[in-house]
């Protein structure tokens, strides 16, 4: 092994680093590039210290990656052009890393000790960027909007070790899709996001994409809430964890949730949930008026649900950069694979926004798709419409009945409207004495009984349409819609 003497300049500052560790995984993976397919999941370039030790196992990242050996002879041709390489003893440097190395049984581990020193020089510098900035008692600068951004510069120090990620070669991107389509592949359902539990929307959306803003917006009354805490569920029931080689956890299945409920209650939430499986009305619930069966059934509910892995915070209030705060610490934490906002007017933007509500929505609705990104998790937001669908004789939403509709439909990567046409029906009961007319009212209303329709307006990955959902409007739950047309003669 070398004898660790290289010089840095800047060596008194005493950042945390371990040159030997650094020379011990190079050398483990130049003897053996096996080494290489342990540590590549979380082990990249910039984690090692020394600029040469960047260089070099760059390298040995693309010889590898594109099926060639990695050894001290094709590294050399590689790295010629590094002066510092050629400072250090240049293929002779190369040689010893790779001879000096007894077994590689201790990979693993030197290859932790370089992740890790990486991760404490980061929270040096955020330290260090945090005094610094508080020091300076900027009027400016808020000391609120200073503690959120020294979390959300942790939350990126915490998942990935390292500040900001750069440009991305197309090869990398593409690795990146192939990966997404293999394991919509592999589910053998077509499902490259979190599945909503909801076969139709499923098949139309592709599941729940990573790093999308899905807009769900609808009237008052039209079961949004409800469409989304379904969802919501569905993804947790069908959480499956697996273990990745690297001991990080990867979600096989479903998802991981956090709802942000900034106008109903966790409790209210929770008589939903509970009726949503019991088949018992939360009115019901919360007024008491139950049996023994019932309650036993509660009971049972309340004992599978127990542990779901759903988080509810019903702080009403929030502004997006509280509500980012928050989401990084849950997944720091807990881990997170699909975040729901009920509801959007209901976040607030900065004080720069001032009055102008237009311009604070743009700021909110630009947050969570960069929030989105950030996280890699999809983000449900569910939106008001405007009272302008009242006004029309079919009131099917569209893309312009969204409020502040310019920066919502712009940002977001999905926009699904809930529509039930049952409801407005009721609200035109035609006169009893004009027999014709209401006995044609009544069709209609036995017609569209139980139905629900999610009106796909906007889609990045795939077509618009409509797909027909089944509702029950005493449990607030929706389901999948019996299709005769599925089912051979034999019926169900």
């Amino acid at each position: 092994m070398a004898d660790g003497s290289i010089k840095h300049p800047d060596q008194e500052t005493k950042d945390p680093f371990n040159i030997d560790a650094e020379q011990a995984i190079l050398g483990a993976l130049l003897f053996d590039n096996e080494v290489f397919y342990r540590v590549q999941n979380f082990l990249k370039p910039e984690h090692f210290y020394d600029p040469v030790h960047q260089h070099i196992y760059g390298a040995c990242e693309k010889l590898i990656g594109s099926g060639r050996i990695a050894s001290p002879v094709t590294l050399s041709t590689y790295l010629a052009d590094i002066p510092a390489l050629k400072d250090i003893g240049g293929d002779d440097y190369l040689a010893n890393l790779a001879l000096k190395v007894p077994t590689t049984a201790g990979a693993y581990d030197y290859a932790r000790v370089v992740f890790d020193l990486s991760v404490q020089r980061g929270l040096v510098r955020l330290g260090s960027d945090m005094v610094g900035r508080a020091r300076a008692s900027s009027l400016e600068d808020d000391p609120q909007k200073q503690v959120e951004d020294a979390e959300a510069e942790l939350y990126r120090l915490a998942e990935t070790g390292k500040y900001g990620g750069g440009f991305k070669t197309f090869e990398t991107a593409l690795a990146g899709a192939i990966e997404i389509a293999n394991a919509a592949f592999q589910r053998g359902g077509g499902l490259a996001g979190v599945a909503s539990g909801l076969s139709d929307l499923d098949h139309k959306l592709g599941g729940l994409h990573p790093s999308d803003l899905i807009i769900l917006a609808g009237r008052p009354s039209m079961g949004k809430t409800a469409l989304a805490t379904n969802i919501a569920v569905n993804a947790a029931r069908a959480y499956k964890p697996v273990r990745q080689p690297d001991g990080s956890v990867k979600a096989e299945d479903g998802a991981i949730v956090g709802l942000f409920s900034l106008e109903m209650s966790a409790d209210q939430l929770a008589g939903r949930i509970l009726a949503e499986f019991t088949g018992i009305s939360s009115d019901r619930i919360r007024r008491g008026d139950i049996e023994q069966a019932d309650f036993d059934r509660i009971y049972d509910a309340a004992q599978a649900l127990n542990d779901l892995p759903l988080h509810i915070d019903d702080t009403g209030g929030l502004s997006i950069a509280q509500l980012a705060a928050r989401a990084r610490r849950l997944k720091r934490q807990h881990g997170l694979g699909l975040l729901v906002i009920d509801y959007l007017q209901l976040l607030s933007g900065s004080k720069r926004a001032g009055d102008n509500r237009v311009q604070e929505v743009t700021e909110i609705t630009v947050g969570l798709k960069a929030l989105a990104k950030e996280l890699n998790v999809p983000i449900i937001a569910l939106s008001q419409l405007s009272r302008q669908v009242e006004q029309r004789e079919d009131k099917r939403p569209q893309l312009a009945d969204l409020r502040e509709s310019g920066s919502i439909e712009q940002d977001a990567d999905v926009v699904m409207f809930v529509y039930r046409e049952e409801y407005y029906l009721r609200r035109e009961e035609p006169n009893e004495k004009e027999a014709e007319k209401h006995a044609t009212w009544l069709a209609r209303c036995e017609e569209a009984h139980g139905i629900a329709e999610v009106v796909i307006g906007k889609q990045r990955h795939g077509p618009i349409g409509i797909v027909k959902l089944a509702f029950d409007e005493n449990i607030t739950k929706f389901s999948n819609l019996a299709d005769p047309s599925r089912y051979g003669d034999g019926g169900f």
